[in-house]
């Protein structure tokens, strides 16, 4: 293995995939990270970074520790970065509130707090008046809401900057417009392009399944992955105006320190379709305003979507591709900046295992 030129070359720049690079080279490891755009340009950066277990989890779930664990990785992860990258991370501690506007829904969000509580998911129940006062800008006739007391926001863009800058600074080698098509696994190395490496890792979100993958010159097929597509809006409201995040049913808010709004979102099975669609934008922009009346008479100072990583499984693949040296990390749907520092730690140690 003395000819390899790297110890771990790495399908994908986005969180997930470059999260994992800073980690491995922090460990000393040659580590190539490929990326067929920009690093974090696509779902990573595109999403709205609430990093939020009691927003996703309302039963048992094979994720639903793995995302309470990753969050509490967070603060470190972050200092971590920040550290190692001389960059800032607006990374927030905060709260949430789910509301309900009958009490069908206050009823039925009642019972999911009581079994989240039971998960560790921390949370407490708000009557109408409670609410209005910890979010005055939330519609008026709402009933309740369930308070969730420990979540947090990151700015995924910022988180991405950082990330790649924090890879650069521990010699991880990047290359972006450099997208990977094949891999071929051997018992002694992989060859990816025109490198060999120890070990690959197949982390490209939406497009990782179709790269043709073969382990001891047999085809693998891999799982499969596919894009969902959603639309995100973004508002400009004085700072501090929404300190929680804001959520009903499926329409969300949140809003950075620079008073920079974003309301979402939808939910398309499009394929790689990146036209904006205005007649989703204007069904995003009436949810937002019924639920935060302020944005009734603001436009969208801008518009964007991402594509979402989608598998055909309740969970994302993580981990070792039967004893050879390829790894998977992806299907991690709307929860991969969560799941980041979870994923990349496993990773990390599932390699470094394997060094042994």
């Amino acid at each position: 293995m003395n000819d390899a030129d790297y110890d771990v070359i790495i399908a994908g720049g986005g969180v997930i995939g470059a999260s994992t690079a800073w980690r491995l080279a922090r460990n000393h490891l040659r580590v190539l990270l490929c990326d067929a755009r920009a690093i974090g340009s696509e779902a990573s950066s595109a999403g709205a970074g609430m990093l939020t277990p009691g927003g996703e989890f309302d039963q048992p779930s094979p994720l639903l520790d793995f995302a309470i664990g990753s969050l509490a990785q967070y603060d470190d992860f972050v200092a971590a970065i920040q550290a190692d990258s001389g960059l800032p991370i607006e990374f927030h501690r905060t709260s949430a509130i789910q509301i309900a506007l009958t009490a069908a829904e206050l009823e039925s969000l009642t019972q999911r707090a009581a079994f989240q509580r039971t998960a560790g998911i921390a949370s407490t129940v708000l009557t109408g008046d409670e609410l209005r006062a910890l979010g005055p800008l939330v519609r008026s006739d709402a009933l309740g809401a369930v308070l969730y007391t420990n979540e947090a926001t990151v700015d995924p863009a910022s988180l991405m900057i950082a990330l790649r800058a924090a890879c650069l600074a521990h010699g991880v080698t990047i290359q972006e417009q450099s997208p990977i098509k094949s891999i071929s696994v051997t018992q002694s190395d992989v060859q990816v392009s025109q490198y060999k490496a120890r070990f690959a890792i197949i982390a490209a979100g939406a497009w990782s399944g179709g790269i043709n993958v073969t382990i001891d010159s047999q085809p693998y097929p891999l799982p499969r992955s596919f894009p969902i597509k959603g639309h995100l809006l973004g508002y400009r409201l004085p700072a501090g105006s929404l300190e929680t995040t804001v959520r009903h049913e499926h329409t969300y808010l949140l809003q950075r320190a620079s008073g920079f709004t974003i309301a979402g979102s939808s939910t398309q099975d499009a394929g790689f379709d990146r036209t904006i669609d205005p007649a989703i934008v204007s069904d995003i922009a009436a949810r937002a305003a019924a639920l935060v009346p302020a944005l009734r008479d603001l436009k969208p100072e801008s518009v964007w979507m991402g594509f979402r990583p989608a598998i055909d499984a309740p969970a994302p693949y993580i981990g070792r591709v039967r004893s050879s040296r390829l790894w998977l990390a992806y299907g991690h749907y709307r929860n991969g900046v969560l799941l980041s520092p979870a994923t990349s730690n496993q990773v990390c140690r599932e390699i470094s295992a394997a060094l042994e």
